[in-house]
């Protein structure tokens, strides 16, 4: 029988530090990096999804980055497909993988793969769809919290498509679509994987990403907007629905002033890593490690990569 391949995982909030430890890491071990952030994957959106620098990209190997266009459909079915072929062919080649970053539900592609949670209903989701145009997005988030308070807590109240999706599920099997997630969740897995958590004080964690917001607007995100204006790239896009390119947008076209841009970023920010917490917390598999003791990530992830 064939072994499967080893795969060390890096993961975590936005703003804790996973690039810079993980960089570290991979210098001393000769792995290569394999992205797991859903925005780090297109191109010319550097500055708003905290890239690796180019030099960083030079010391150390770097897949999943700049892959495609901000207008191209990217889901994390391609991210696992994709992904499992960089794998294998490092692992055919003798070269450890570490799997880095904050994106959940593309690692869980990667290492479970995906599944269908219940049957699409169209009546269903298109009456969903008309009530959200009547009521607002408020009142179908207020009923998901309900019914389903898991998966609330890691939607946005702004994602309606996942919010009438988890509804949908809801109406269709009497079961909350969380409780699909977590019976497909930890089953059996395409690597052998060892998963660590990296974590912060909350108030140092908070304060970090304050300061790599106005680190992003000092180093030009306003600029590179508008760059991606220039070549045709549309605030609708999914990409740009993203944080920091909505609120960034949101300034750009006179819908926030420049402070109410800035404190919202931050904001949204701070929540978005809230909600990573509650996603990874759910893993009983993943070890937690303070960010305070880079060498003992280093130190569990070199036993198990170099056993």
């Amino acid at each position: 029988m064939i072994e499967k391949p080893r795969v060390a995982i890096i993961c975590g909030p936005t703003g804790v530090g996973k690039t810079g430890v993980s960089i570290d890491i991979a210098a001393q071990l000769k792995a290569e990096i394999i992205s797991a952030d859903s925005m780090q994957v297109y191109r010319y959106m550097d500055i708003g999804t905290a890239k690796p620098t180019a030099a960083e990209m030079a010391r150390i190997p770097h897949h999943m980055v700049n892959i495609v266009d901000p207008d191209a459909d990217f889901d994390a079915q391609q991210y696992a497909a994709m992904s499992h072929e960089i794998i294998n062919k490092l692992a055919a080649e003798g070269k450890p993988a570490l799997v880095v970053g904050g994106t959940g539900l593309y690692i869980r592609a990667l290492i479970h793969g995906l599944f269908d949670s219940a049957p699409v209903n169209l009546k269903s989701r298109n009456r969903l769809k008309q009530e959200m145009i009547t009521d607002g997005k408020d009142v179908l988030y207020k009923r998901l919290q309900s019914c389903d308070p898991k998966s609330a807590a890691r939607i946005h109240p702004h994602d309606t498509y996942r919010i009438i999706r988890a509804l949908e599920v809801y109406e269709i099997t009497g079961s909350p679509i969380s409780s699909f997630h977590q019976s497909h969740h930890f089953g059996d897995s395409f690597f052998h994987v060892m998963k660590i958590g990296l974590y912060r004080d909350r108030k140092i964690l908070y304060e970090r990403i304050d300061h790599r917001v106005d680190q992003m607007m000092v180093e030009g995100l306003v600029d590179e907007v508008a760059l991606l204006f220039s070549r045709g790239y549309s605030s609708r896009l999914k990409s740009m629905k993203s944080i920091g390119y909505r609120h960034t947008a949101d300034y750009m076209e006179g819908r926030l002033s420049w402070d109410a841009a800035v404190q919202s970023m931050k904001q949204d920010t701070r929540r978005y890593a809230k909600r990573q917490f509650t996603w990874f917390k759910s893993d009983p598999q993943l070890q937690w490690i303070d960010m305070d003791h880079p060498d003992e990530i280093y130190r569990q992830i070199k036993k198990f990569l170099l056993h």
